[in-house]
């Protein structure tokens, strides 16, 4: 029989807090079973669906889009190495992005800092595909 896991060494191991697995568990992000005296036990699987939130949301996605992602899991069988490496392959591109946006920053913020402009409308390092600013 699979030893369930607490409400609180869920939280422990995977270093999200109580409050946010009750969260999780409300939006249908995971699931929880019930004891008798009612607390809330988890299956070992959770543990990696948390990983999952917790880096999806690292990259900028919504829990709309998180529970999209989710929903592709078998529910056959708990996901395995394979079921996690088809999810999170298109992610690629989403990477890159946020790896560009991010080196665009840091290459303008020395500049950014400096150049005093205080406009937001026509910076092009804030507001880089302003078409209408590159014509005055």
């Amino acid at each position: 029989m699979e030893s369930l896991l607490t409400i609180n060494q869920v939280a422990r191991r995977s270093g999200v807090p109580a409050s946010a697995l009750r969260y999780y568990e409300e939006k249908g992000l995971i699931a929880s079973e019930r004891a008798g005296s009612g607390h809330r036990r988890f299956r070992r699987p959770v543990l990696r669906r948390l990983a999952f939130i917790v880096f999806a949301q690292r990259l900028g996605m919504s829990r709309a889009e998180i529970a999209i992602e989710l929903a592709k899991l078998p529910d056959d069988h708990v996901p395995k190495g394979n079921d996690w490496a088809r999810l999170s392959e298109p992610w690629s591109e989403r990477i890159d992005q946020r790896i560009a946006e991010l080196e665009r920053l840091k290459l303008g913020l020395a500049k950014c800092i400096s150049c005093g402009c205080l406009s937001l409308e026509l910076c092009k390092l804030v507001n880089p595909a302003d078409r209408a600013g590159a014509s005055g």
